[in-house]
């Protein structure tokens, strides 16, 4: 299991790390916490190549190193990584090469095998979705961007499970909302529910939707089997059928105190650029995170 986690600055970035580190404990998972910084112009990147070449005399670090130093930083102070690393301190002059714009650092982590730090420089989709692309990561961790479609744009080009971390404060008693029916994804969306309920210690909601007041037999099916799987996982949970448009029904039980799990859309992205998806239009009425996962 690999996951990535994106962050853009200690401002920031800091619920989105602290919630993508409990998620990659619960996973066991390698962890990649990657920063995109802005592109570096041609004449930017000679200069900045000779100053990594000798970093130590001229002093000049690449722009974004100093995000990867404070993602470092909160590693070391939680312990997520081995204690030689931290005692060895963030090595900026060290950092790796690994082709194009991207650079990264080597760490032993506590929780997994592995936790690096990747910079990469660039426009951020392209760069996250080549990261994803070419390193096999099973879940994307991402911060609620402010920016318009960010998010949006994410879930539709990253080829990995998303989880959005939207408005999350770590102050609030959060519950779990997993969204159940007979879609081909809601199996594995269940299994990685159960993970974050028990990584955040939450009660579950496994609730079924349905346009009429008629539940097929599927959703009917699917129910008890999520049921008999988060018994069996120890997981507190309550089982759900509400009547109603599904991702207006999910908001509003949702409110602004659960995290959501839900099986992406399979629909073709031709269909879903003209005609949307449900988890699409979840994730941007939702008031909290959201997962959701993909085959």
């Amino acid at each position: 299991m690999k996951i990535l986690i994106a962050v853009s600055s200690q401002e920031y970035s800091g619920p989105t790390l602290s919630v993508g580190m409990k998620v990659a404990r619960a996973f066991k998972a390698d962890v990649t916490i990657a920063y995109v910084g802005e592109k570096i112009s041609e004449f930017s990147t000679k200069v900045v190549g000779m100053a990594q070449e000798r970093m130590e005399s001229w002093d000049f670090d690449r722009p974004g190193v100093d995000v990867l130093e404070w993602a470092f930083e909160y590693l070391a102070e939680k312990e997520f990584i081995e204690r030689t690393d931290i005692e060895a301190g963030f090595p900026k002059n060290t950092l790796v090469h690994t082709g194009g714009n991207r650079l990264e650092v080597y760490l032993k982590g506590t929780i997994c095998e592995d936790v690096n730090l990747i910079l990469r420089n660039g426009e951020i989709i392209p760069e996250l979705r080549d990261e994803v692309k070419n390193h096999g990561y099973d879940v994307t961790i991402i911060g609620g961007s402010k920016k318009r479609n960010m998010a949006h744009d994410l879930v539709q080009y990253i080829d990995s499970s998303i989880f959005v971390v939207k408005n999350f404060q770590s102050d609030k008693n959060y519950s779990l909302l997993l969204s159940v029916n007979d879609a081909p994804n809601t199996r594995k969306a269940v299994k990685y529910g159960i993970r974050v309920a028990q990584a955040f210690d939450l009660n579950v909601t496994a609730l079924t939707v349905s346009d009429t007041s008629l539940f097929r037999e599927g959703y009917k099916s699917s129910s008890k089997w999520a049921s008999k799987l988060l018994r069996r996982c120890g997981i507190n949970h309550h089982i759900k059928f509400e009547e109603g448009k599904f991702h207006k029904t999910v908001v509003l039980l949702a409110g602004d105190d659960h995290i959501i799990v839900m099986g992406a859309s399979t629909k073709s992205p031709l269909s879903k650029f003209f005609k949307g998806s449900k988890p699409l239009k979840v994730m941007n009425a939702c008031q909290g995170p959201i997962l959701i996962v993909k085959s």
